[in-house]
Order: C-alpha cells, then sequence, then structure tokens
C-alpha cells in the first residue's frame, strides 16, 4: 500500500533542534561525568597522562636539561604518583614545555583541567566536521557515530593528546580542500605533538610537490624545534634522539610500548617474523613496505588529479591518514582517532548498489571500526595488530572506491552499514 502525505507525521524543525541540542548537551554531561569519575587515585595516576604530567613537571621546575634522564624522571614520578605505570616520558621537548602550567599544578587538578580540554575539543568536532560528513543525514545518529568509536574513550580516559591530532588532521583537511594550502601545512605542523604520524602524513604531501603546504609546516616545525631547544637545550635534544632510538631497537619493551599493541607496520610484522627472521631481517621489511605505502599512495593522489567536485581529495586525504597511521613507529588504540575522520569521508561516498563487493567490505570494515567490543577484546587479548590487515584493506577500498566514475558514486547512501549501526531508517536509492 503506497504511503500518503497524510500518513507520514510531520516534523517541526524546532523540535528537531530541539532533539539535536538535547543529544549535544547528553554528549556533554557523558563526556565531562567521565572525566571527574576517572580523576581520583589510583585510576588517574595509572592513565598515560601521568608521564604527560612528568615531563611538564620537569620542565617547570627547571629539569628540562634532565628530561630524557630515565633515572631522573622516575626520581621526581615515584614519590608523586605512586600507583602509576612503569611508563616513561618520551614525547616530544617543546610539549613539556607548552604544558609546563599543568605541571605547576597538583596532579588531580591537571588531569581534570586536560581532561576537560579533551571533552571540549570532543564537542567541537562533529559539529566542525558535519559540513563534510552528509552520512548519516540524522544529526543524533551522526553524533550517535561519535560515541561509539572507541578510541576517542580511550583517548579521553588515558589524558592522551589524539583528540587533537584528530582536530588538527580535521582542519588540514578543511583547509586543503579550501585551498589555502600553506595555513593547512602550518597548521599540522601543531601535530608533530604526535610526530610519528605527522610525518608519514607529510612525506606524501611532499612526493605530489605541495611547496605552499611545506612551507607552512616548515614554518611551524621551526617554531617548535627552537621551544624544544628552550625546554631542554642541546644536550636535552641528543639525550631525546637517543631515547628515540632506544625505542626503535626494543619494540618488545613494555616501558616503551610493545609493538604488539600497535596496528602498524612494525606491530603486524614484529610478532609474525620477529622471532624467525630477526630484529635487522624484520626492520628493513618494516621500513620497505612503509616506504611502499607511502608513496604508492602518493602516486595514487597524484595520478587522479584535481576534482572539480572535491570527491578525489575527500577519499584520497582518507587514504592519507590511514597509511600514517600503520606507517608510524608507535601507535596505540587511542593513537587510532584520526581515522574517524576517513570513515566519515568514505560513509559520506558509500558505493551504490551496482558496486556489490566494495559495499560489503567497506560496509563490514566501517561496522568493525564502530564496535567498541571488538576494540576491547583485541586490547584484552594483546592482539591490537591484528587491526593492521583490516586496516589495509579499507585502504584499498578507498583505492577503488576512489576510482569509480563520480557520476556513479551517490554523495550520501542513506542505507549504508554506517546509518543502520547508527539506529537510522534510510531512504532506498
Amino acid at each position: 500500500m503506497p504511503v500518503t502525505t497524510a500518513q507520514i507525521a510531520p516534523t517541526s524543525p524546532k523540535s528537531v533542534k530541539f532533539e539535536h541540542l538535547l543529544a549535544l548537551f547528553g554528549c556533554a554531561v557523558l563526556l565531562v561525568s567521565l572525566v571527574f569519575l576517572a580523576d581520583r587515585p589510583p585510576i588517574n595516576e595509572r592513565t598515560d597522562f601521568s608521564v604527560t604530567y612528568v615531563g611538564s613537571r620537569m620542565v617547570y621546575l627547571g629539569l628540562g636539561p634532565k628530561l630524557y634522564d630515565l633515572l631522573e624522571q622516575n626520581k621526581l614520578k615515584k614519590p608523586l604518583l605512586p600507583n602509576a605505570e612503569p611508563l616513561i616520558y618520551e614525547h616530544p621537548p617543546f610539549e613539556a614545555l607548552l604544558l609546563a602550567p599543568l605541571g605547576a599544578l597538583p596532579y588531580k587538578t591537571a588531569y581534570l583541567i586536560w581532561g576537560l580540554i579533551n571533552a571540549a575539543i570532543w564537542l567541537l568536532l562533529p559539529y566542525l566536521l558535519r559540513p563534510y560528513a552528509p552520512a548519516p543525514r540524522d544529526d543524533v545518529g551522526y553524533l550517535l557515530l561519535w560515541l561509539l568509536f572507541a578510541p576517542l574513550w580511550v583517548a579521553l580516559f588515558e589524558g592522551q593528546s589524539s583528540l587533537l591530532v584528530l582536530l588538527l588532521y580535521s582542519i588540514t583537511f578543511i583547509q586543503l580542500r579550501c585551498g589555502r594550502e600553506f595555513r593547512a601545512g602550518a597548521v599540522f605542523g601543531l601535530a608533530l605533538f604526535k610526530f610519528q604520524f605527522a610525518i608519514p602524513f607529510v612525506l606524501i604531501l611532499l612526493v605530489q610537490r605541495k611547496w605552499r603546504f611545506m612551507k607552512g609546516f616548515l614554518a611551524t616545525a621551526t617554531t617548535l624545534g627552537t621551544l624544544s631547544l628552550v625546554a631542554v637545550g642541546w644536550r636535552g635534544v641528543v639525550s631525546y634522539i637517543n631515547l628515540l632510538m632506544g625505542i626503535a631497537a626494543h619494540p618488545g619493551n613494555a616501558s616503551y610500548g610493545s609493538a604488539i599493541g600497535m596496528a602498524t607496520v612494525q606491530g603486524f610484522v614484529h610478532p609474525l617474523l620477529g622471532s624467525v627472521l630477526g630484529r635487522s631481517a624484520t626492520s628493513l621489511i618494516v621500513v620497505g613496505v612503509s616506504v611502499f605505502l607511502m608513496l604508492w599512495t602518493a602516486w595514487r593522489w597524484r595520478k587522479a588529479g584535481p576534482a572539480a567536485d572535491r570527491r578525489t581529495f575527500d577519499l584520497m586525504f582518507a587514504a592519507a591518514v590511514v597509511v600514517s597511521l600503520v606507517t608510524s613507529l608507535h601507535m596505540f588504540t587511542y593513537d587510532l582517532s584520526p581515522l574517524l575522520l576517513a570513515m566519515l569521508v568514505v560513509a559520506g561516498y558509500f558505493p551504490g548498489r551496482a558496486h556489490t563487493l566494495l559495499r560489503m567490505v567497506l560496509g563490514t570494515i566501517l561496522i568493525m571500526f564502530w564496535m567498541p567490543p571488538l576494540f576491547l577484546l583485541l586490547l584484552a587479548r594483546h592482539q591490537v595488530y591484528l587491526w593492521f590487515p583490516v586496516l589495509m584493506l579499507f585502504m584499498i577500498g578507498i583505492f577503488k572506491l576512489a576510482g569509480i566514475p563520480p557520476e556513479k558514486t551517490p554523495n550520501t547512501n542513506i542505507n549504508d552499514p554506517t546509518v543502520v549501526l547508527a539506529g537510522v531508517r534510510g531512504r532506498g536509492n
């Protein structure tokens, strides 16, 4: 029986807006509640923010030149944070300097402030990216997708800077999309907080000869380098380089971050081939595969050429985000936060019914990424490295999607799995 207009209940714009604001308020309450609940010992001391605090505290106390002396770190951390995990501060020197005001505060207060900053960034991001993420059409369903992505929750709880990195990827995406390459590079330079992801992404654009982007990036990088010298001096910088070399040489060290907890090339190769081929051979494989992935992505992006409808740019940017994550040498679950940008872009260009296999592959992968229990299961079993082949399949799927002629790719497919997951009833194609 056909549906008539009389059978459809009219939806008031005011009620839709109220529903959206109510959902946003609910998200805010949820995020802030988590921060307050986690901000009590020993829970807050066992988070990754403890090492961020130790680094910022050392710089605040004038111990910058000894920042990467592990004995000095432990000497300061032990009385302040008796319940902290045996982790070390291996972040860039400029981060400790910029966050030194937090180091001047009691730990409980510093954790609370940083958590509220992260919660504010989380609440800003859905609003910022909504014009570039048309699926799902329902705003409440769209907000739900943000709540279903587990790495964001882990980043918020751990007091990590991964939400900030997602924000910087997002702003860079928007600025590049508008043709503001220098500004995009300058903004993305701040992502050197997590330089292990920033550098592969920048190399992909360097191969494409995005010189204005590079100039902006180098301007910010130079500023941050100067701040690093101010924070720790030349000896501190040399100590930091030596520490990074030690981390790279010991992928199984839990204090540095065990490789099996990383969904990267190294995280996948090390547990499978490390005991068979040895460290040198596996390192060569990791470097070779990583360089290939970056060059392949840059080549595909350059070959695709400019797209008048922005579709090709959007999809290739999404692929570059994935590659920048998997080719890093240090990544944990919360570091997958920027992946959400790629997921939302792909959902917006979800393939039509004529591409059954691609729909099935991308739909399955998106559903997997939006399943918090799956992340928790792999974390509990120490098998996070198994996300690597899924990410590789996702990257290939994006390349295939970008190869579909624009006129055959709907701008928004409301029947895609992300909408079903969000509980939004879609319309037929």
